[in-house]
């Protein structure tokens, strides 16, 4: 089992890695998608466990169900126990504007699809979700 600094939540049985540079908007999205119906695993750090042929993300010990909410601070949320990494999310300022294909990261040995976004603009859920539907792994 591995630490990563990212946030994750799962998005019906799927677990979305949302990765980005300090104050890129990584639990701001994330309290966007938990609004949305998904459900937080972790803010900020997350365990990463191989199991066969996916990574199973899990929520880290020192921040178990806290997202820190900019002018609020640590609020408290359920938390899922596990789901498999479908996709990871970058916030990334030099995102592409076009996409043809995910890019591709290695986790803990595990090939996983990989979209940058602009943190920018106000549909950034819309496009988290439907980055995961277009190219997320373990389609339902």
């Amino acid at each position: 089992m591995i630490a990563r600094q990212a946030t994750a939540v799962a998005i019906g049985n799927r677990a979305v890695l949302i990765e980005g540079e300090p104050a890129a908007g990584k639990s701001v999205l994330a309290l966007a998608l938990i609004d949305r119906g998904a459900e937080l695993i972790g803010d900020d750090g997350v365990l990463l466990a191989p199991a066969g042929n996916r990574l199973l993300a899990r929520p880290h010990p020192t921040t178990r169900g806290l997202i820190e909410v900019r002018n609020l601070g640590l609020l408290r949320f359920p938390v899922r126990e596990e789901a498999p990494v479908a996709l990871v999310l970058r916030l990334d300022e030099a995102a592409p504007r076009f996409v043809e294909e995910a890019e591709r990261i290695e986790i803990a040995g595990h090939a996983l699809p990989l979209i940058r976004l602009w943190p920018g603009g106000t549909i950034l859920p819309l496009k988290a979700e439907q980055a995961l539907l277009r190219y997320g792994l373990f389609p339902s």
